[in-house]
């Protein structure tokens, strides 16, 4: 038996590391002790994770992003995320799941020890020789299976590491919850700032289609500006109930994920005025040590570690197996004498499978193909991992540029928005110019605002890569057995 060793191990050699069975350093403290199955004492994967990131600026720092969201400085967004993270209806099934893995692990443990099973009976014969009293039997049988070639503990250790999954697999989905939160919040408020803004650029439009009609009726311009004016405030009257919808939707998505029916998040969310500013983030933890913060890359490992133990229990039917029996019994013609004489018998048995028509080699087979499935699916979640950190990096760094550019146009834009109106009504340029300039001024803002969102959204992102979202700290990971980072 080889016990466990989950501290880091890499191959240094070349300019990366090589990930195995022992990069993630962090196990889940779920309680669990004992022995691991040879056959699963380390398993590559094959995959070199370089030493730095790509896209990442500045010394790399370790930021503590289990929390990330109140980095955002929206207590309505973390009010949302908190009720989330204890209401919500798939964290309670991924719960049901762990406390099911951990039941399975308590029954596999089990194949440890003797089953004893006892038994009484009482009964009466008839007819002209029978006895005329009761007669009373009592006796007890165990059995114990040796664990010769790791049978039984090949499926402690499969449980024991199917329980480590479902573990992770329950952090991994708050993880995965926190973040749509986060960016479902965010989008709610971008667009409660669109509508705000889209109703504000009504009531300068119901004015400038007023004056156009007085200077109509003056005979200072022809009817073409009112008709011009009526139009551009059609536009944007239109877009109000398509915003008012998709509001609407944002926030009975939010209530569904925070486990309550909707109405009280729309109430909330209107009326928003402002959007999260998420802090500078200058550069992150190493490719390696954010890979050890990622739930579902752990979670993938400890699925291939289970399904690799699974082999060898799958080879040990194969191999003799030995079981231990005994009994013991007493029988009496009534109570008083039930236990003067008293019997046993103690058992060894060896079997060894010689024919079955191949099944219990396919089931082998079958096993070493799962196994190889899953260290597919954990290189292939390794690669999704450092791609997610890449991706959100750009993603981060892109909307920061845009939010600058949007501010300086939105400043150029109110300018002359402001120009064109007072030269309107003073009759000193025409309706044309008062449209294009009052269109740029309703692009920008909301240009602003979409860049802003899309910062704010980045960050969530980013840090939902680098691994936040889930800590043992958290009511729904607490609950469980305390999942530590």
């Amino acid at each position: 038996m080889i016990a466990r060793d989950m501290g880091k191990s890499v191959n240094t050699s070349g300019q990366g590391r090589t990930v195995g069975v022992r990069l993630l350093a962090l196990p889940l403290a779920l309680g669990l002790s004992g022995c691991v199955h040879p056959d699963v004492a380390a398993p590559k994967s094959g995959i070199t994770v370089p030493q730095s990131w790509a896209e990442s600026a500045g010394a790399p720092i370790s930021t503590d992003v289990s929390q990330y969201w109140k980095q955002l400085g929206d207590p309505l967004l973390s009010q949302f995320v908190e009720l989330a993270i204890a209401n919500n209806q798939d964290l309670a099934q991924g719960a049901a799941r762990v406390a099911q893995a951990r039941a399975q692990l308590s029954s596999s443990r089990a194949g440890f020890f003797p089953q004893i099973t006892g038994s009484g009976q009482t009964g009466r014969d008839f007819g002209g020789f029978a006895q005329k009293k009761l007669q009373f039997n009592v006796g007890a049988n165990a059995s114990w299976d040796a664990d010769l070639f790791g049978r039984i503990s090949g499926n402690v250790a499969a449980s024991k590491a199917d329980l480590l999954a479902a573990g992770y697999s329950l952090a991994d989905l708050q993880r995965a919850i926190v973040g749509q939160v986060a960016l479902t919040t965010i989008q709610a408020r971008a667009t409660a700032l669109q509508l705000a803004i889209a109703r504000d650029t009504l009531k300068f439009q119901d004015q400038n289609l007023q004056i156009a009609r007085w200077r109509v009726q003056a005979g200072l311009v022809s009817s073409l500006d009112v008709e011009q004016a009526r139009g551009q405030r059609a536009a944007t009257a239109a877009t109000i109930p398509q915003l008012e919808s998709s509001l609407a939707a944002s926030a009975n998505s939010i209530s569904t994920l925070i486990g309550e029916p909707p109405g009280r998040v729309l109430t909330l969310l209107q009326g928003s005025d402002s959007l999260p500013t998420p802090p500078a983030i200058d550069g992150f933890a190493p490719p390696a040590e954010v890979l050890r913060q990622r739930p579902d890359v752990r979670g993938a490992e400890e699925t291939l570690i289970a399904n690799s133990a699974r082999i060898g229990v799958a080879r040990a039917q194969l191999l003799p197996m030995l079981q231990l029996t005994g009994n013991v019994s007493t029988a009496s013609v009534g109570l008083g004498s039930l236990f003067n004489v008293i019997t046993g018998g103690l058992f060894a048995t060896i079997t060894q499978l010689i024919f079955d028509g191949g099944r219990a080699r396919a089931q082998v087979h079958s096993a070493e193909a799962q196994a190889q499935g899953s260290l597919a699916a954990w290189r292939g979640t390794i690669l999704s991992a450092l791609e997610d950190v890449e991706s959100a990096a750009v993603d981060l760094k892109s909307a920061r540029e845009r939010v600058g550019i949007e501010e300086e146009a939105l400043d150029a834009a109110n300018n002359a928005a402001i120009l064109a109106r007072s030269q309107y009504q003073a009759g000193l340029t025409d309706f044309q110019n008062l449209l294009t300039a009052e269109n740029q001024l309703l692009s920008a803002r909301d240009g602003l605002v979409a860049a802003q969102s899309d910062r704010a959204s980045a960050f969530v992102r980013l840090t939902q890569a680098l691994g936040g979202g889930w800590s043992p700290t958290l009511p729904a990971i607490a609950s469980n057995d305390g999942i530590e980072p």
